[in-house]
């Protein structure tokens, strides 16, 4: 059963995660100065690495709910990792579309997986 305390922190919480996701992106963005996304890519690993360890804390319903769905939901982001990936497609920077889609799966899964076993050890 949700709650009205769990309704009312989703927005709040998936709102933190907004805006630290923006002050990560743009700082990451601002300090390699590169048309390859780095600021989304540090962004979604790291969000990977973090949604890994809440999974290995195994919490409880809502408070996995609070923290994996509304904070790391809204700090990741998939559309605009496709969307970066398609302007570079379309830029004709096929080596570094086919570099973002590989590194963010790898990086990915493996940031998911430690995040996971330091979750799982505590």
């Amino acid at each position: 059963m949700t709650t009205v305390a769990v309704w009312t922190a989703v927005p709040l919480i998936g709102g933190l995660g907004a805006v630290l996701r923006l002050v990560v992106d743009r700082t990451v963005s601002r300090r390699v100065n590169s048309a390859f996304p780095y600021g989304t890519l540090v962004v979604n690993i790291s969000g990977a690495l973090l949604l890994g360890f809440l999974a290995g804390l195994a919490l409880p319903p809502h408070l996995a709910l609070l923290t994996g769905t509304a904070f790391v939901g809204s700090y990741t982001t998939f559309s605009t990792w496709m969307l970066e990936t398609h302007r570079l497609g379309e830029e004709r920077q096929l080596g570094s579309a086919v570099a973002n889609i590989g590194v963010s799966l790898v990086l990915g899964l493996a940031a998911a997986a430690c995040g996971s076993w330091l979750g799982t050890s505590l």
